[in-house]
């Protein structure tokens, strides 16, 4: 089956800055978008569909066009956490094969770390009136860190994983840190102690947050944002940079169930469609960018993914397979991931921007004649209620 060219990535732009207390998030937010149409070599005037989630900002998709003087004639505020916006690419990829829109706009900002926002030790639902889902789960005390920790511990339980075996996923992505300006500015101001490459030893050796989860396995708190420009084939053929286009998509979501195994993610449901309709498997795939709030959710989603069988995981990451230069791909999170370059709240984003740098040849840890990358986003909580989104991109 011949891969359907119908939409492309053109415009990225990434804020560069990771502790910026002088801008607001829709400050970000608009740097961003305007960076982004001008990497794509386009103009506001040219946007006509918004895709934003609002989610840090409590505005609407109404009033988000109206911050940026656009009358789109499609708006999209699908909000499922770090997910949000691998379903936003997989829409505007739907709606410009449909004829109803030729330029989307996705946009994300947040300043998390200097709002000091307490996410991973939060409640596991927001405050608010009662309802079925935090009237049953807040009384119990379970944080969304000791949530991740609950899968991570049914893992090593159930399939035999090791401590050590988890830890070469902090590893590759500090690596490839290391090798990204921003990355190494984001852990500086960040105060990481330690801004080095890392080896398993350092991680086992970083203090436990929730029991197994140490320090080094789960994702920092930034400020930041970005830009994804999604146009048509006509608009991309004239494009600044050469176009990544959106060959494959997938959407699941997966919440608690009698019986259910939480360390099987909603990834699960949503790679076979997506490896379908792009009409490659896994083992084609040069570049995963996979949503790593902590190194569990990593282990889940290349398991679920299918590049690896389920519980086989531990083995894969200690075998290689991770690094940029390694021959046994893919290469993981070549910018540095959520573990060690930024995380600020949604990170979904990011896994489009630096899959996009990698097809167009631009990544500070690229990889060598990287033709297929894999985007998989994960939103909400891996042991509870989440939702997962794969895109699949291939360079033109």
């Amino acid at each position: 089956m011949a891969q359907r060219r119908d939409a492309a990535i053109v415009g990225i732009h990434e804020y560069p800055l990771r502790v910026d207390g002088s801008v607001s998030a829709l400050q970000i937010k608009a740097e961003c978008a305007a960076r982004s149409l001008e990497d794509a070599g386009l103009s506001w005037q040219d946007v006509d569909a918004v895709y934003d989630t609002g989610g840090d900002q409590g505005i609407s998709g109404l009033a988000i066009a109206e911050y940026f003087g656009l009358k789109p004639r499609l708006i999209d505020t699908t909000y499922v956490g770090g997910s949000s916006f691998e379903f936003h690419a997989n829409h505007a990829l739907s709606m410009i094969a449909a004829g109803k829109c030729n330029v989307a706009l996705l946009t994300y900002g947040a300043t998390a770390h200097s709002d000091r926002r307490a996410i991973g030790t939060a409640g596991a639902t927001s405050a608010g009136p009662a309802t079925f889902v935090n009237n049953m789960e807040d009384p119990w005390g379970l944080t969304l860190i000791g949530n991740y920790a609950m899968v991570k511990n049914r893992h090593m339980h159930q399939y035999g994983t090791t401590n050590e075996q988890f830890a070469h996923i902090s590893v590759a992505t500090r690596r490839h840190a290391m090798r990204n300006p921003e990355a190494v500015k984001a852990m500086t101001d960040l105060q990481f102690v330690g801004v080095r490459e890392i080896t398993v030893s350092d991680v086992l050796e970083s203090r436990l947050i929730a029991y197994p989860l140490h320090l080094l396995e789960c994702c920092m708190v930034s400020d930041g944002g970005g830009a994804v420009v999604i146009a048509s084939p006509e608009v991309a053929r004239n494009a600044r940079k050469k176009p990544v286009w959106i060959i494959g998509t997938g959407e699941a979501t997966k919440y608690r169930e009698n019986g259910g195994d939480i360390t099987v993610s909603a990834g699960a449901r949503a790679a076979k469609p997506a490896f379908g309709e792009a009409g490659v498997t896994p083992a084609e795939i040069d570049v995963l960018m996979a949503y790593d709030s902590f190194s569990i959710t990593v282990m889940c989603l290349i398991e679920d993914l299918g590049f690896c069988a389920k519980g086989e995981g531990g083995a894969y990451v200690s075998e290689g397979h991770l690094g940029f230069d390694d021959p046994r791909k893919p290469a993981l999170n070549t910018d540095g991931g959520g573990l060690s370059s930024n995380h600020p709240g949604q990170r979904g984003i990011f896994l489009l921007i630096e899959a996009a740098r990698q097809l167009r040849g631009e990544s500070t840890s690229q990889v060598n004649d990287a033709k297929l990358a894999v985007a998989v986003g994960n939103g909400g909580q891996l042991g509870s209620r989440h939702a997962t989104a794969v895109t699949i991109l291939a360079a033109d």
